[in-house]
């Protein structure tokens, strides 16, 4: 297998895989010459490995970079630090007066500007931004006990 132009370790497998072939084939038709029908087997696994290189060629890259290669999935602890934040920061919002509330869900949750939350709210401008800087402070001293 190694002199067919195959690495060590796709040799070893394929080398594995005509053994496995071999104990699981018909020993009536091949009792003229094992060792021709060992060769036959390991030649045409050789064969079909190089046809599915050639169909969908992979890139092999060392142990180094491939450790390197950093998980999108945050890690346990991560996911349950966030989990605390998010019901820290749920139980804050619940804490505020109505108005504040609405006011500031309407901007971080709908996305509305600040005219139009303070529109919908019967508030200026001003006064709008003043509630919603104050749930901002509130959630932020709340996620500080975290």
């Amino acid at each position: 297998m190694r002199r067919r132009g195959l690495s060590e370790e796709t040799a070893a497998d394929l080398t594995q895989d005509t053994f496995v072939r071999l104990m699981g084939a018909n020993p009536k038709g091949n009792q003229n010459n094992p060792r021709a029908y060992l060769f036959k087997i390991s030649r045409n696994l050789a064969i079909d490995y190089h046809r599915r290189e050639q169909a969908a060629p992979v890139d092999h890259i060392p142990d180094a970079e491939f450790t390197a290669i950093a998980d999108p999935r945050p890690s346990a602890e991560a996911a349950l630090y966030d989990k605390q934040r998010l019901a820290l920061s749920d139980a804050a919002l619940a804490e505020l007066p109505e108005r504040t509330r609405r006011a500031f869900e309407l901007y971080r949750l709908e996305d509305l500007t600040i005219a139009e939350v303070a529109e919908k709210i019967g508030l200026s401008t001003t006064r709008t931004w003043a509630l919603i800087r104050d749930a901002y402070r509130h959630v932020r001293i709340r996620l500080q006990d975290l």
